[in-house]
């Protein structure tokens, strides 16, 4: 079914999508704004109504301070673009799993998420804002279950603890 104009067309196939061609990566230094300008771009994407760009520079400290210098960082590029990134420490915490919204729904994040499990073959827990119903949606395809709920102390925003376990 193709859908034309938001309405589905029955009796129309969807075109075969080619595999994205994209590979993974140790994050270096010089990602830093390419990192930073992906996750205003995502987040801004997913929640519309919050102001991200203002919040530029409390991430920049936040992923200088804390992300970068405690957890491994994983890029994705495509054709010399950053397209996606994954942040996991060594307990097994995944902070960030951003993937460029072009590619939502593509391989880009399956195999930040395949390369996670693979950096932290104990287990994952991160935590998901409750109404983001895609992400939810994504960690629960990829094996994770609820484990419970608590409130951002940063935002105060409801979140899921989600986890995964071999």
């Amino acid at each position: 079914m193709i859908l034309k104009s938001g309405v589905p067309v029955v009796g129309e196939t969807m075109p075969k999508q080619e595999a994205e061609t994209f590979k993974l990566r140790p994050y270096a230094p010089a990602d830093e704004d390419a990192t930073i300008a992906l996750w205003l771009a995502t987040w801004q994407q997913t929640y519309p109504a919050i102001d991200f760009a203002a919040r530029v520079p409390w991430w920049r400290e936040r992923w200088r301070s804390e992300l970068v210098p405690n957890a491994a960082i994983v890029v994705a590029e495509q054709s010399g673009e950053l397209a996606g990134f994954v942040t996991i420490d060594a307990a097994g915490y995944l902070d960030q799993l951003v993937v460029a919204p072009e590619h939502w729904g593509g391989d880009i994040a399956n195999a930040l998420m395949d390369e996670t499990k693979r950096l932290s073959p104990a287990g994952i827990t991160l935590l998901v804002n409750s109404d983001n119903d895609r992400a939810i949606r994504f960690y629960a395809h990829n094996g994770f279950d609820h484990a419970g709920e608590e409130v951002n102390p940063t935002s105060g925003r409801l979140v899921n603890r989600m986890e995964w376990k071999p």
